[in-house]
């Protein structure tokens, strides 16, 4: 063989476990770019070491020990990342003012297409769809680094206590006494169970029809039948967050009241529907970017709408247009 084709060959063989790597980096970092960051520095150190991979282990395994210990690094400054719910209660809507933190405070929305790789498996794919929530790796940022490796490697991704102590060079029992202490700091910050978004369901579709003909339409009434009665609204980089279905259409008719006649087309996120949301221009005809959102369904109703703001970060990831279809102001 020669070195090319080797190289590419071990290239292949790299690429291959990008999207289950960068999904489990996002796992433990809550950020998108920092998750693909970490993803390609493994990349980077797996091409530089392959020599040295012996067999021994899987190629998997011996990756994900990498990128692992590229996540470790990274979490030793201590921060992590949360949504506005997890840092102070609800504003009423009288208080409401947008008071912008820096981008390093937030957990990251991110496209299904790059950390849910392809399974056959339906369960399999509900699980991984399941543990990309919003919520789901909020609440895995309260737990310290290594429980939080403990946990999704043994709960997510269904690895033997035996496999995660040889990966942490530590013991079976120390890995059960960390996944047990994981999961109890886990139940006491995860929250509401919400619904997955692939497959939706009939009812689920139609929900999210009603949703964008409401919110186009920006007609309040019904939206407001819509949410749930403690829904929640989230804007990051904004810490304001808004509990109630009057609260949330009481601030989209006020200081929200720029996105009227907005337009949404549908993408998907952490697992969950999402929409890219163009508000029209304020400078002249047609749309301009304005959020990505991310929704919650709970029990056939919406439950939570989170309003990504940087659009310039955001739509590149997503792969999402400047303009809407049919817009090329």
């Amino acid at each position: 063989m020669s070195d090319l084709t080797a190289a590419t060959d071990i290239d292949s063989r790299l690429e291959g476990h990008r999207a289950e790597l960068t999904g489990y980096c996002y796992r433990m970092l809550g950020s998108a770019f920092e998750a693909e960051d970490a993803v390609q520095d493994t990349m980077v150190r797996a091409w530089r070491n392959f020599e040295k991979f012996e067999g021994r282990s899987s190629l998997r395994s011996w990756l994900y020990r990498i990128a692992t210990n590229v996540c470790l690094d990274m979490l030793k400054a201590g921060k992590k990342r949360a949504r506005p719910v997890d840092l102070t209660g609800p504003t009423p809507l009288a208080q409401a003012a947008l008071n912008p933190l820096p981008e390093n405070t937030w957990l990251e929305p991110m496209p299904d297409g790059r950390i849910l790789p392809s399974v056959t498996d339906p369960a399999e794919a509900a699980v991984a769809r399941e543990s990309v929530r919003l919520a789901f790796v909020a609440a895995l940022q309260h737990l310290p680094p290594k429980q939080r490796a403990v946990l999704i490697l043994r709960e997510v991704l269904a690895w033997k206590a035996s496999e995660v102590a040889e990966l942490l060079d530590t013991s079976v029992a120390s890995v059960n006494s960390a996944l047990q202490r994981a999961r109890a700091t886990l139940g006491e910050n995860e929250g509401r169970a919400t619904d997955t978004a692939d497959p939706l369901d009939e009812e689920q579709r139609k929900l999210l029809e009603r949703y964008v003909a409401a919110f186009e339409g920006y007609d309040m009434a019904a939206l407001t039948a819509l949410l749930h009665e403690d829904a929640v609204m989230t804007m990051p980089p904004f810490d304001l967050w808004l509990q109630g279905h009057d609260d949330i259409t009481g601030f989209m008719v006020s200081l929200g009241a720029s996105c009227e006649g907005s337009r949404l087309v549908a993408t998907t996120a952490n697992g969950a529907p999402a929409f890219a949301h163009y508000k029209p221009n304020p400078d002249g005809p047609g749309f301009v970017p304005w959020a990505v959102q991310v929704i919650d369904i709970s029990d056939g109703a919406i439950a939570g709408l989170h309003c990504f703001l940087d659009t310039p970060r955001w739509f590149p990831l997503f792969g999402l247009p400047d303009h809407p279809d049919g817009d090329a102001a």
